[in-house]
């Protein structure tokens, strides 16, 4: 077993490898860009080397760098994690070069799986079924246009370097392929260094389900199950689980062995994972072959009882494979839910800031955590912005179901925009819920799960009004156990009137909403009345937000957190975001940008598709922003004419800044 390894990456997969790897008695070598020099993984591993500028291709990108941090510090072996080199056939070649082991599979398995196009040509010949395409490498694009018309649409076009739903276009007819080509072979450039693209026959209602296989040198190859992947929205995956709901003996026999065959074709050793497209029948087909760890590896970990990175680990240093394939068994379900900085009713648009307030909650026998930030921590826009990967595990897949609802509901975030109200949505959901999976689910169930915002209960109104009014209370005590005279009346700040009940007003916003409450002091208790009816309320507030409130005789519990104006309340499974209006601040006149668009995040300008002075309609695309490695296309908020672009293409932008001038016709 290795002494020492070096982990080329950063985050949550990093902070993943620590563990284990300190669990074997393994010392780690954490890499950091100047955006990380702060972060979890550098603070959890024995030794720590800078490697450059924030971004990417300066930094975690760049071989001779990490090869030279696994040299400075005697690492013996490079654990690439996933993203970034991990499937890099260079950065496998350097390490050998360099005396150093990668852990992961030889150079020749990454080469033949590294290009969609050339895996398919070897899985055809391994007798793996494929989905009906062009895999060929003529990418002129009136040919690849052709070739799609012949296929018969809808088709994808996929970048056959890529991975993670990027590089990835849905087209429905032929009249808008060009377009998507170009589109997608930006996106590749940008991401993978290579705009080769492939066409394939888009199923309807396809299901994605992959299995996790893994060898090692002495030549045996074993598979692990199967993971469904299928609850995707832009191709990328949201919620995974396994087993897959409804897979019989003899499917994943079947599935397990193409996955096993296609693995042995190309040599493979380490962890690896075969992923298909399946028909709602029950035939499958092969998509591609990701020659690393999976984002989704936990849930197989959570129904067999292993860790896959020690396997690695363990392969990796000469070992034969732990276990043979008649020694694997299922036990029970799981599901991994992907929390992320992003704000799903805006189109999962990336969120970035500080994590003001971060708790996850408690790590059991039934729920984990893998997570690369902590509480202070920033999403920064130059990476994917992944808060965490919460796990649940239970005996079969309706209790696991209930288990990350109720992990879900203890999530608490504050500070950036995130998506774990709508994971809920999506785990209650009754078509996810009744195993009615297909990867166009969320755009199926769209109308369940971005359902119009409703105003809260009124306990909501309250939670929200007591809780200031405790920390106000709280506030107090303090500043009077400071004075001299800590029991003087005057540091009370209870209201006391001379012949009179002691009240006041506080007003809250909610979104368009905005109420005015009326609080008057009762002793211990306030009175609050607000929309025509008073209620009682009381309760103690602690320092980490947590409020224990009895509302006219209810008691119940609540979070509420408070960042600058904001008054982040959690409840029932729930979360808003309040803010607290004082009534004695105006603001200005004409403080927005009106008349302009705004960046929705930090970002690149890659393509201007209007005209300047060009009339455009409603929803018109106006211009394309690059960030976080995806494409955002800006589009017209009306009817109206574009005035001028503020920025030409390649300019970098920040959050905010105003974008285009357009005015909206009359």
């Amino acid at each position: 077993m290795f002494n020492k390894i070096l982990i080329a990456n950063r985050g949550e997969i990093a902070c993943r490898v620590i563990k284990t790897a300190r669990r074997l008695g393994i010392k780690t070598v954490a890499v950091y860009s100047d955006a990380d020099a702060g972060a979890r993984h550098v603070r959890l591993a024995d030794e720590a080397v800078h490697i450059g500028p924030a971004a990417a291709r300066e930094s975690y990108l760049v071989i001779d760098k990490i090869i030279a941090a696994a040299k400075q510090t005697g690492a013996e072996a490079i654990h690439p994690g996933y993203g970034f080199l991990s499937e890099n056939e260079a950065f496998c070649h350097a390490c050998d070069a360099a005396g150093i082991v990668f852990i992961g599979p030889p150079v020749s398995a990454i080469r033949a799986m590294g290009s969609k196009s050339e895996a398919k040509k070897l899985m055809e010949q391994a007798g793996v079924p494929l989905t009906p395409g062009y895999h060929g490498d003529n990418q002129d694009a009136g040919f690849l246009n052709v070739q799609a018309d012949a296929i018969g649409y809808p088709v994808l076009i996929k970048a056959a370097a890529g991975g993670g739903g990027k590089g990835m276009r849905l087209v429905e007819k032929s009249e808008d392929f060009l377009d998507a080509l170009a589109s997608c072979k930006r996106e590749a450039a940008s991401s993978f260094g290579d705009d080769h693209v492939l066409v394939e026959k888009y199923l309807t209602r396809p299901r994605h389900i992959e299995i996790q296989v893994f060898g090692d040198t002495f030549g045996n190859v074993v598979y692990l199950f199967e993971r469904d992947c299928s609850v995707q929205r832009r191709h990328q995956k949201v919620l995974e689980e396994a087993p897959a709901p409804g897979m019989t003996p003899e499917r994943r026999a079947a599935m397990g062995k193409a996955a096993v065959d296609a693995a042995k074709a190309v040599g493979y050793v380490g962890a690896g994972t075969v992923e298909f497209i399946a028909n709602q029948d029950g035939t499958f087909y092969f998509m591609e072959m990701n020659t690393r760890l999976q984002v989704e590896h936990p849930v197989t970990e959570m129904i067999t009882g292993l860790d896959l990175v020690e396997w690695q680990l363990r392969v990796a240093s000469g070992e034969p494979l732990p276990l043979a394939q008649e020694q694997l068994a299922i036990n029970g379900h799981a599901l991994e839910a992907r929390i992320y900085a992003e704000d799903p009713a805006k189109g999962f648009l990336p969120s970035t800031g500080k994590l003001v307030h971060l708790s996850p909650p408690d790590e059991n026998l039934h729920v984990r955590v893998d997570t690369g930030v902590e509480e202070g921590d920033e999403i920064s826009p130059f990476y994917d912005p992944m808060i965490a990967k919460l796990i649940v595990w239970d005996v079969n897949r309706d209790r696991a179901l209930a288990r990350m609802l109720q992990a879900l509901a203890e999530y608490r975030v504050v500070g950036v925009a995130n998506n774990i109200e709508f994971l809920s949505r999506l785990t209650a959901c009754p078509a996810f819920a009744n195993a009615d999976l297909d990867t166009g689910l969320i755009e199926r169930e769209k109308d369940y799960l971005f359902p119009e915002q409703r105003e809260p209960a009124r306990e909501a109104w309250l939670a929200v009004a007591l809780a200031e009014l405790l920390r106000e209370r709280a506030h107090a005590g303090g500043e009077a156990r400071r004075h001299p005279e800590p029991d003087s009346p005057w540091h009370q700040r209870d209201g006391w009137r001379v012949n009179a009940a002691p009240s006041r007003r506080l007003i809250f916003r909610l979104g368009d909403v905005e109420k005015s409450l009326l609080v008057t002091h009762r002793g211990s208790a306030y009175e609050v009345e607000f929309d025509g009816s008073a209620s009682r309320v009381a309760g103690t507030l602690n320092p980490r937000g947590l409020l224990r409130g009895e509302f006219d005789g209810l008691r119940t519990t609540a979070t509420v957190i408070v960042a600058g104006e904001r008054r982040h309340l959690f409840g029932q499974g729930r979360a808003w975001q309040f803010a607290a209006v004082d009534p004695l601040h105006h603001s200005g006149e004409g403080g927005g940008a009106e008349g302009g668009l705004l960046a929705p995040m930090p970002g690149k300008v890659i393509a201007l598709v209007a005209a300047e002075g060009a009339t455009v309609e409603k929803g018109a695309p106006l211009l394309i922003l690059e960030a976080m490695k995806m494409e955002h296309t800006i589009t017209a908020p009306a009817a109206g004419t574009v005035k001028a672009f503020r920025f030409a293409v390649g300019d970098q932008v920040g959050d905010g800044a105003e974008l285009v001038e357009f005015e909206v016709a009359a």
